[in-house]
């Protein structure tokens, strides 16, 4: 066909989805029935790489020292450079043949996030700049998005863009920062009836780290989160615990308050261990997530582009469901970052962890919602590589926010 402005270029990417839609869905479902733990992820990383390649992408996998992470390149360095961020991690615990499943819809991101890459990789000829599909693993857990943070991963990157399959629609998204830290409190055993005056209570020193934690409730403000267990706490009933060790995991909306929270905790415990002269070390025992930022002008356009496409049912962020965390909210405060939580529509309501989740993230209401969230990403792109003054104000503008934010 010939293209002569924007609609046209429009109609060629409906075209290109059209063509390739079906692809879309075979990765979809390949990722679905393969259903691996973060970190541990290399048949789908393996799988997602060697198919962008089957696309002309230059695929660099693994990345630096990450087994099952990769970058995927396609284009010029002559423009704005877009990425597109890949999950691909399942979790575990459901009635599937390796206990793994896709509860969460990552196989659904996957695929998106490479059928957006694949429609901009033939529009090409309209557009100077590049596509980077970062593969990124471990989501649910460690946050493999933060490790690949200082290895490089998002050096250059002008905007991010990813979508999650939710029950609501909602574009101005948000997650809590979260640090998690363990505690470990070292006492002295002794024979507890014979001998107790020669202890030092290491179990004791865990519940006071508890109770001073439970009293800090009342003075977090009613964003603030703390929650955590005892992992160890002693062997016998005879003997006085030699060995006390609990995790604590302290979120909050803002980072700036999170770690003011998480400073609290920590003094708890040397509190709990100045009262009973146990020693005491403690680390992280996660990476650190940071809050979300949003940035209004890339999120009006990109709604602008979902309501064409049909996504017109946005819920306000007031009425969200409570958010969690994620390490996408580390990527956020590197570069515009668009996180688009979509309504599945499915025939009930999508709660994500959930088993019945697994019927409906590979399915045909699944499969709608790919092919909007395709378009509407690449119509949005499309707009970044074409107007450099939009795009210098989503920088500028993501800028102002992080300048705020350091205040």
């Amino acid at each position: 066909m010939t293209v002569n402005d924007k609609n046209d270029i429009k109609l060629l990417a409906i075209e290109m989805e059209k063509r390739y839609h079906h692809e879309f869905q075979e990765v979809s479902t390949y990722i679905f029935d393969h259903p691996e733990l973060g970190g541990e992820e290399h048949l789908s990383s393996r799988y997602l790489g060697a198919y962008l390649n089957g696309h002309d992408f230059k695929v660099s996998f693994p990345y630096a020292d990450m087994e099952t992470a990769f970058i995927a390149e396609f284009g010029d360095d002559e423009g704005p450079v877009i990425g597109l961020l890949a999950e691909y991690d399942g979790l575990p615990g459901y009635h599937t043949e390796n206990g793994n499943g896709h509860a969460c819809g990552h196989n659904w991101i996957a695929a998106t996030m490479c059928g957006i890459a694949v429609v901009l990789s033939k529009l090409k000829p309209y557009y100077k700049g590049k596509i980077k599909v970062i593969g990124t693993p471990a989501e649910e857990t460690y946050g493999g998005k933060v490790d690949m943070i200082p290895k490089g991963a998002f050096a250059g990157v002008d905007v991010i863009f990813q979508a999650h399959l939710e029950s609501a629609t909602v574009i101005d998204s948000s997650a809590l920062a979260m640090q998690s830290i363990q505690f470990e409190f070292t006492g002295k055993a002794a024979h507890a009836a014979s001998f107790p005056e020669e202890g030092i209570n290491a179990l004791d020193a865990v519940q006071l780290m508890f109770m001073g934690v439970n009293s800090l409730r009342q003075h977090m403000k009613s964003d603030g989160r703390i929650h955590g267990i005892i992992t160890e706490g002693g062997v016998a009933t005879n003997i006085v615990p030699e060995r006390g060790v609990c995790q604590m995991t302290i979120r909050a909306k803002e980072r700036a308050y999170m770690e003011q929270l998480a400073s609290r905790v920590v003094d708890c415990a040397k509190g709990a261990a100045l009262i009973t002269g146990c020693q005491l070390n403690h680390w992280n025992f996660e990476n650190i997530f940071y809050d979300l930022v949003n940035v209004p002008k890339l999120m009006d356009l990109t709604k602008r582009h979902l309501e064409s496409v049909g996504i017109t049912n946005f819920l306000p962020k007031e009425m969200a469901p409570p958010p969690g965390s994620t390490d996408l909210g580390n990527v956020s405060y590197v570069c515009p970052t668009l996180y688009l939580e979509v309504d599945l529509e499915a025939d009930v309501p999508l709660k994500v962890h959930s088993d019945e989740a697994l019927r409906l993230v590979n399915s045909t209401f699944a499969f709608k919602k790919m092919q909007q969230v395709v378009l509407a990403t690449v119509f949005s792109i499309m707009d970044l590589f074409q107007d450099a003054t939009l795009l210098n104000d989503i920088k500028e503008e993501h800028a102002s926010i992080m300048r705020r934010k350091a205040v």
